[in-house]
């Protein structure tokens, strides 16, 4: 019963958001955003002690815009979620571009499949969909709703121009697959793992526990790995969906080390363009939750 109210609410929300204006939209989920931001204070804690890690140079003051105009993100990126039903290559000209769009169309031509460094940052939802409906069908690696007639609702979004779903609990045969077949593979990089799927890694300079899947695939199969990132462009009132040269990893022999290496390289790509963005980020996660042992928590306090 509860899972079926669930799931009835969230369609109801989309189709309202859906149906509307996308500018009246974007004003009222922005003002739920809002609300959300002021009313639970526990991601709100932790999104201030990530900044604390990451950006220590920043004072309080300073760090309380960036969460709420992350928010403000947040209500943009449902907007567009509920609005994608609804997009063409047309009407997402005025609002939509892609930029480096020559790596990855350089990164496909080589054959061996390509790995889309990506991760919470801008319209992440967004940018696959997008990239899909111009003619780019790729595959995601995402985690299963609990919810699964929700699940089901949102993919049938998600996959509504080619694009398929790997799920997480059983990615690793599927991504291995999609490589050999050539095709073009999503992973969201930027969350909380635990070993043995994660490798300390660090992050703004503080150790991560990082996925280490892209790293031990790229390395496996000979795959391209490029960023992509779509991101809101404020001076050009558009988002637009970045991607950026191909990452080369080295190879010394030592399986275990070139794969910690490369997952790094991952990281610092992802601070990269984190820096570039900081207010479209989701800090709100909990990013430093595993420590390596005998390390205690940095999240005390705060969640």
């Amino acid at each position: 019963m509860r899972e079926t109210l669930e799931y009835w609410m969230v369609v109801a929300v989309a189709r309202t958001l859906g149906w509307m204006p996308r500018g009246p939209a974007r004003l009222l989920a922005g003002g739920l955003a809002w609300a959300v931001f002021h009313a639970m204070g526990r991601l709100r804690r932790v999104g201030e002690r990530n900044l604390q890690l990451a950006l220590p140079q920043l004072s309080a003051a300073e760090r309380q815009p960036i969460l709420r105009s992350l928010y403000r993100y947040l209500g943009w990126q449902l907007v567009e979620f509920c609005q994608m039903p609804c997009y063409t290559r047309e009407n997402t000209q005025r609002m939509i571009r892609t930029e480096g769009l020559e790596h990855y169309l350089a990164a496909e031509a080589l054959g061996r499949g390509v790995l889309v460094l990506t991760g919470h940052l801008g319209a992440w939802e967004l940018s696959s969909f997008y990239h899909s409906l111009m003619g780019h069908p790729m595959g995601m690696v995402i985690r299963r709703l609990d919810n699964r007639k929700l699940d089901e609702f949102v993919n049938g979004i998600r996959c509504m121009h080619g694009n398929r779903v790997l799920h997480k609990d059983d990615f690793a045969r599927g991504l291995l697959t999609a490589m050999h077949q050539g095709e073009a593979v999503g992973i969201l990089m930027d969350t909380n793992m635990t070993p043995p799927q994660g490798e300390f890694a660090r992050f703004f300079g503080v150790t991560a526990c990082t996925a280490s899947g892209l790293a031990r695939v790229a390395l496996k199969t000979g795959a391209a790995v490029l960023p992509g990132f779509m991101v809101w462009e404020a001076k050009e009132k558009k988002y637009v969906l970045h991607f950026g040269p191909r990452l080369h990893f080295a190879e010394s022999g030592n399986n275990e080390a070139d794969v910690l290496a490369a997952t790094q390289q991952c990281n610092d790509v992802l601070e990269t363009w984190i820096r570039r963005y900081p207010d479209q980020w989701l800090w709100i996660h909990r990013r430093w939750k595993t420590r390596p042992p005998g390390e205690g928590s940095l999240y005390e306090g705060n969640s």
